[in-house]
């Protein structure tokens, strides 16, 4: 990818707290993936209980993903990977959900 100067673009309010935030935490759940399956994990074997049973693995999961959204470097990444993508959407009209899905090779 292109090195893109993504300085002194102006974000919106909602920008800057709802959708930089939402790809902080799918990007924290990937980090944490190990902590998130091993909660699941409890979740399903623990049913009715999983509030009493699970609540070691929920506490570490909750650690893991904390350590992730207070860090301001992490902030920084996701910001500018949001930045990059909204530059592109201007100059494409393509959502980057939809760029990334693999066109068919064949009929």
């Amino acid at each position: 990818m292109e090195a893109v100067n993504t300085e002194g673009i102006h974000l919106r309010h909602v920008e800057k707290d709802v959708l930089i935030p939402k790809m902080m935490r799918e990007k924290a759940k990937e980090r944490c993936a190990e902590k998130v399956e091993a909660f699941n994990h409890c979740c399903k074997d623990s049913g009715f209980l999983m509030a009493f049973k699970c609540r070691e693995e929920n506490a570490a999961l909750k650690e893991c993903l904390t350590i992730h959204y207070r860090d301001p470097v992490f902030f920084e990444q996701c910001k500018q990977e949001y930045i990059k993508e909204k530059m592109e959407f201007e100059r494409t009209g393509i959502a980057s959900k939809n760029r990334k899905q693999k066109l068919p090779t064949s009929m």
